[in-house]
């Protein structure tokens, strides 16, 4: 079996020319901060508010 891939470190080199950043680095806003905090609380009460409601 061969190995169509090239394993040159170049290509890495060149992703980070291009710009290329991990999610982990990007920078985030507040709305951004808030529709997670909402998200998760709209999670919580349908993950536990509505069976505790209906006991």
């Amino acid at each position: 079996m061969s190995d169509d891939h090239d394993h040159g470190h170049d290509d890495h080199h060149e992703d980070e020319q291009d710009g290329r950043v991990t999610s982990p680095m990007q920078e985030f806003s507040m709305s951004q901060v808030t529709t997670g905090v909402l998200v998760f609380v709209v999670g919580l009460v349908v993950t536990f508010g509505i069976p505790l409601a209906l006991a």
